[in-house]
């Protein structure tokens, strides 16, 4: 007879749970709105907190009525914790559809535990749903890529929730004196057991999963301009100094382009700093457009923008400074009231040539460019000293 008393471990289960699902609601109120899922990996995790209690505390007039209700707690929870891992990874549930399968697994787990009782079925159709359940969240996780260790350490989480369930119901088809979840038989003990652990690590894995997406928030808060969401001057400062020191190691051509909207000033004067900001995100949004993967693309402040242009010639540069110009000249910016605009830009194109010591040189002469485009009467592509 085994020393180990399966109630007490279930009962201790909830309580763990409990303590961890007020962890989660924690971070849920102090981490950003962009860190999804939180919500519903804490609203789980109390669900299970409810299950140990339903199993574990009660008499035998009870115990089948407790039973139905905990298995309709425990797979709703497990379903939620699924949700909660699409929103974190910016999938949109199938509420509806995952929400009628429970309801209809509960249904029967209900009527063969109420009605024509029966373990051994209850038992295939909750191992059946729970396999299926964590094995679709352990290709969700995959399929988003296990590149870091809380992505790899889910996974395998689910994967072994998903094989725990393969075990204990191929236990039960050698041993048929299982009756129920608090046998005291060693495959129940061991059920009983290890599910905790599982638990455990399956919330310690959504909160490094929390806190890996916080630090990559708060990575781009400090390397993004916050109105467009291109490189802000420290970002482009950084990312241009490594481009050059590879250009060094492996000589290419580069090319640097200068931009500035012209009258500007006179936007933000006639139509308001909320208008100003639209035109503003409106050129970052053609700009990203236009730019490639290897493209650097920053605000400097204010009106300015630079796009650093790895492995593009004088030419192939021109051409594409022609293109944005042209677009932002053609493209009329809708504003929130519905006014149509007309904006334009000077550019400035200079390309590295040999005598460069550092990328500065090349980002001085595209803004003497500029300068020499804003001279010549704006709205044009220039290079030093020669008009494109």
């Amino acid at each position: 007879m085994s020393l180990v008393d399966p109630r007490t471990i279930v009962l201790l289960t909830g309580l763990l749970a409990g303590m961890l699902a007020m962890v989660l609601l924690i971070l849920r109120r102090s981490y950003p709105p962009t860190v999804r899922g939180l919500g519903e990996w804490a609203a789980a995790v109390l669900l299970f907190f409810v299950t140990g209690p339903l199993f574990a505390v009660g008499g035998q007039a009870t115990e089948n009525l407790r039973i139905s209700i905990a298995n309709a707690v425990l797979m709703s929870g497990i379903y939620l914790s699924y949700v909660g891992t699409q929103r974190f990874f910016g999938v949109t549930p199938k509420l509806v559809q995952g929400w009628l399968l429970i309801a209809a697994v509960i249904l029967v787990l209900a009527w063969f535990a109420l009605v024509d009782y029966s373990y051994a079925v209850r038992l295939a159709i909750t191992s059946a749903l729970q396999t299926y359940l964590f094995c679709l969240h352990s290709w969700l996780v995959y399929r988003h890529g296990i590149h870091t260790f809380p992505r790899l350490m889910l996974t395998g989480v689910l994967v072994s929730a998903a094989a725990l369930q393969v075990i204990r119901y191929s236990a039960s088809l050698i041993n048929p004196q299982m009756v129920g979840i608090l046998d005291n038989t060693p495959i129940q003990v061991f059920y009983v057991t290890t599910y905790p652990f599982i638990m455990l690590l399956f919330i310690i894995s959504t909160i490094l999963l929390a806190s890996e997406r916080l630090r990559e928030e708060l990575e781009r808060m400090s390397n993004h301009d916050p109105l467009t969401g291109l490189l802000n001057r420290r970002a482009f400062e950084e990312q241009t100094q490594r481009e050059w020191a590879r250009r060094k190691r492996q000589p290419q051509a580069l090319s640097a382009l200068a931009f500035d909207l012209d009258h500007f000033k006179s936007i933000n004067d006639t139509y308001g700093h909320a208008i100003g900001d639209v035109v503003l995100v409106h050129t970052a949004r053609v700009l990203r457009d236009m730019a490639r993967e290897t493209d650097i693309v920053a605000r400097l402040g204010g009106e300015e923008f630079v796009t650093v242009m790895p492995g593009t010639t004088e030419d192939q540069a021109s051409a594409v400074a022609e293109r944005i110009r042209a677009l932002l000249a053609g493209e009329p910016v809708m504003t929130p009231n519905g006014q149509s605009l007309r904006i334009t830009t000077s550019i400035g194109l200079a390309t590295a040539n040999a005598g460069d010591v550092d990328i500065h040189a090349v980002l001085q002469r595209a803004d003497k460019a500029l300068y020499e485009a804003k001279k010549a009467g704006r709205n044009r592509v220039c290079l030093a000293r020669r008009q494109l």
